[in-house]
């Protein structure tokens, strides 16, 4: 976004409390000598500019953080960079000073953000029950409804929907990826999560995971095309039923783009989990809900890669429903046969969704 020097002249007036006159603007790092001339890439954009308020005259720097393969794909992320940068700056000794945290609106307009110290967000309230009660209601009683069937159905329906609207842009297929892997809430950090002497995934199970998914990024990279639409987190407690099989969705993650796998897998596995607690395998309504929401899925959409892409989306939510920290109360035997279907899951050249428990046995 090129700045207009009359914002910047506002935005300096504002802060400094006094009026302000723009003398100079000039990009730092171009035409560069010397040392300067060998860094062929940077993260930043500096722009150097000179003011003058009544007699006295300042040099400032405003830098902007670049989109990049390297951490700064989505806008939270260059925003996260500022704000990191605006607290660190000025406790180390020599550095360079950090000034004020700037915002730039659609319009052009320069605001302070330098007195934030926070950011909240303000929602919408959304009606309804997670749907997580429904699959604990199903546990308890074992029998699903009409109505379940149809919800389940819904779910299918609407993933449908959104998967099928399609984005180019690889630098954001990597860095999804890269999260599913190496992210703190992804595999890397789900297992750093497990306690060091948890018997039923060890540190060698773990590591196994992690470098078995780290194949599993490899092979996946070259397929950008399938970067899509997507909700990010689409498990029970994060979708809301009002009446019927109308739903509210919550707590959207991980930006808009990403893998369809990672939607269906999410509300798949809590089909299962919900199951082993009560069957020990995918049995009863369970395997009803689950074959309601794959059928109604697929009828849907065309993408015969699905079932050749998901495994290590499912182990990344495997490890969140088998951890300790997250389910606390959860049969060991639950865990155990969910760590079995992740690790038989990784060998496997394509998932078998119809024969999903075969996927249990050890």
């Amino acid at each position: 976004m090129e700045l207009e020097p009359r914002a910047l002249e506002a935005y300096f007036t504002r802060l400094m409390g006094r009026p302000v006159a723009i003398e100079a603007l000039q990009p730092l790092g171009g035409g560069a000598t010397g040392a300067a001339a060998i860094k062929a890439f940077g993260y930043g954009r500096p722009l150097c500019i000179d003011f003058r308020m009544g007699d006295e005259r300042r040099q400032v720097v405003l830098r902007q953080v670049k989109r990049n393969g390297y951490g700064h794909e989505l806008d939270a992320d260059r925003m996260a960079e500022v704000w990191w940068s605006f607290g660190a700056f000025n406790q180390l000794p020599r550095h360079t000073q950090a000034v004020d945290m700037v915002g730039v609106t659609r319009s052009g307009w320069l605001e302070s953000l330098g007195h934030v110290q926070e950011l909240l967000l303000l929602t919408d309230y959304a009606p309804g029950a997670p749907y997580a009660d429904d699959l604990l209601r199903i546990r308890d009683e074992g029998r699903c409804t009409g109505l379940d069937i149809q919800r389940a159905q819904a779910l299918g329906s609407y993933l449908a929907q959104i998967h099928a609207v399609k984005h180019t842009d690889p630098l954001l297929w990597r860095r999804r990826l890269r999260d599913l892997v190496g992210d703190g809430e992804g595999i890397m950090g789900l297992a750093d999560g497990y306690p060091g002497d948890f018997s039923l995934a060890t540190e060698h199970d773990l590591r196994a995971i992690e470098e078995a998914a780290n194949r599993w990024r490899w092979r996946l990279k070259p397929l950008s095309h399938r970067l899509s639409q997507v909700h990010g987190d689409f498990h029970p407690f994060n979708i809301l039923f009002a009446e019927g099989d109308t739903f509210h969705l919550l707590d959207r993650s991980r930006g808009e783009w990403g893998e369809p796998a990672d939607d269906v897998s999410c509300l798949a596995i809590n089909y299962l989990f919900f199951s082993l607690q009560r069957y020990g395998a995918l049995e009863g309504p369970f395997a009803e809900l689950y074959d309601a929401f794959w059928e109604q899925y697929l009828s849907l959409v065309d993408d015969p890669e699905l079932t050749a892409v998901i495994q290590p989306w499912f182990v990344w939510r495997i490890l969140v429903l088998a951890s300790p920290q997250w389910y606390p109360t959860l049969p060991d035997s639950a865990r155990r046969k969910l760590f079995t279907f992740a690790h038989r899951l990784l060998q496997e050249e394509r998932f078998e969704w119809k024969e999903i428990n075969r996927y249990l046995k050890e």
